[in-house]
């Protein structure tokens, strides 16, 4: 069996089109869809449901997709084995600023001891705008909170979202609460504004930023309030207390994107790694025990 026809197949399944499986594997679109086409031919079963907005996995398709990432991730092992693996390497991971100052301070240090020829390139931007990049073939890994489910998508776990102030704020003497949030777009801002809309509360979008720091400094100076996660608290900040009248917010869920056409040792050992520093924080509440599982 041909594996650069498996690995086409996984990047279509997992970008959920053929023009972005493309430009992951730097293909034209019509190659990748005869190489679709020269796997079901020799599988004898239609792989994909094809429409004008979406490309879907038939149930044929979705028998193979767990043996084609088995058989692709035996011979990227097997090419490490034999020393065959990338040198120089470019990881192209995207993330959010606050998931960046959080996770990758303990990452990196080891990381680039352990692979020394391996070069990272950090993205910061919303998750929405991440994943969307990472579906163009434009990033190799995504740590991101999900907006839409995708099938490129593992999910890691569900964080609280929480209202934030100044320290010295006082919230119940705001009769129109001055909000500081993200451009469209981003679900921090969609949370927020769907709680408070079945609340009888003013409010008014005094600052919006794309930037942490944009967000912050209206906050850290008691002009505004924001939503964020436990794990992102600025200096000079709290929580606001249930107590203080508003409305809860939810979690959100935290996911990982990886891209088949990248599956080095180092690829995999660095979102490995990364995973495993996210699920170990106190604030990331794992699928099980949202679920209702010890």
């Amino acid at each position: 069996m041909d594996t650069d026809l498996l690995r086409a197949f996984v990047t279509v399944a997992e970008c959920e089109g053929f023009s972005a499986a493309g430009k992951v594997l730097h293909r034209t679109q019509s190659a990748v869809s005869l190489q679709i086409k020269r796997l079901e031919h020799q599988m004898g079963e239609t792989l994909f449901e094809r429409t004008s907005r979406s490309v879907v996995l038939t149930p044929p398709g979705g028998r193979l997709l767990p043996y084609a990432r088995h058989i692709l991730k035996l011979q990227d092992e097997a090419k490490r084995v034999m020393g065959l693996e990338r040198r120089d390497e470019l990881i192209r991971l995207g993330i959010s600023e606050e998931q960046a100052s959080t996770y990758l301070p303990s990452l990196l240090p080891r990381f680039a001891e352990e692979h020394p020829n391996v070069r990272l390139e950090v993205i910061c931007n919303i998750s929405s705008a991440l994943v969307r990049d990472f579906q163009e073939g434009l990033l190799d890994a995504v740590l991101a909170v999900r907006h839409i489910p995708t099938q490129s998508g593992q999910l890691l776990g569900h964080e609280p979202l929480v209202w934030v102030a100044a320290e010295k704020a006082r919230v119940s003497e705001w009769k129109t609460l001055p909000l500081a949030l993200n451009p469209e777009g981003c679900i921090f801002r969609a949370h927020a504004l769907a709680a408070l809309g079945k609340e009888d509360r003013r409010w008014d979008v005094r600052y919006s930023s794309q930037s942490p720091t944009g967000i912050n400094l209206p906050v850290r100076a008691g002009l505004a309030l924001t939503v964020k996660t436990p794990r992102s608290i600025p200096e000079g900040c709290r929580i606001v207390e249930d107590r203080e009248g508003l409305p809860p917010l939810g979690r959100v869920e935290i996911e990982m994107h990886r891209t088949p056409g990248h599956a080095s040792d180092a690829f995999n050992a660095f979102c490995d790694s990364l995973e495993a520093i996210v699920t170990g924080r106190d604030s990331l509440e794992s699928v099980d025990y949202v679920a209702g599982v010890p």
